[in-house]
């Protein structure tokens, strides 16, 4: 191992060196500091302990992918509750068996929204017309679609007091499905922190890393409370 002596050999002032010279030199001294960290003296010359700090890294940027696509399907599913207008997102959970696999609606139909009580599907293929159909109503979403030729009307109804507030609880359990999400993508962030505890990582790096993972937790949560508000109020409006 090298020797603080032999480290500051290289770069010898002599004691009327001006003060840039001086600042240089604790400079130097303070490097060796920093490199004599991650040495242990424990066998003789010494070994590394554990691995650079710049090769322990915690992967932040899936972290937040993860986070953000707990949000994304959480409005996929806002969109599949019916407010009691009409809306093209309605249809977004519905598929339809269709040349082998399972098509969304809209990949095999134009929707459209002529009216706010009413939704079309105009199909492309005249042979899927029974299958979309039979998608469409066997999906809970409440609708019976009239089927004229390859188009299929939708008549939204109006909701009642009593089905607001119900399809209002079904949101909320969906806000809930997508807080435990983030929460176990942010439990994987702090494994691996651990994980890189063991591998060397000193206690600030964990505490920064630490801050950030709940920085992206605390943001991914308030954009699920935020979208919750909003379909409620939306639910609730007559």
């Amino acid at each position: 191992m090298v020797s603080r002596e032999s480290f500051a050999e290289r770069e010898s002032f002599p004691s009327s060196a001006e003060p840039g010279r001086a600042k240089r030199r604790n400079r130097i001294e303070t490097e060796f500091n920093e490199g004599l960290a991650v040495w242990t003296t424990s066998a003789p010359g010494g070994h590394r302990k554990g691995k650079p700090m710049a090769d322990i890294d915690i992967d932040v940027d899936d972290l937040k992918r993860r986070m953000d696509g707990a949000v994304s399907v959480l409005r996929q599913e806002f969109a599949g509750l019916r407010t009691g207008r009409a809306s093209i997102a309605i249809l977004d959970p519905v598929t339809v068996p269709a040349y082998g696999s399972q098509l969304p609606v809209n990949q095999c139909a134009t929707v459209n929204v002529p009216d706010p009580r009413m939704i079309t599907v105009n199909v492309w293929d005249r042979s899927l017309v029974s299958a979309v159909d039979k998608a469409i109503r066997n999906s809970g979403l409440g609708l019976n679609p009239v089927v004229d030729g390859t188009i299929l009307r939708l008549p939204i109804p109006e909701l009642n007091e009593e089905r607001r507030r119900e399809l209002a609880r079904v949101a909320g359990k969906y806000a809930e499905g997508a807080r435990i999400a983030v929460r176990n993508v942010r439990r994987d962030g702090m494994d691996q922190i651990k994980a890189a505890k063991a591998e060397g990582m000193g206690e600030d790096d964990q505490r920064l890393w630490s801050d950030e993972i709940q920085v992206l937790t605390d943001e991914a949560i308030a954009s699920i409370d935020e979208a919750l508000k909003v379909k409620q109020e939306e639910i609730m409006q007559v």
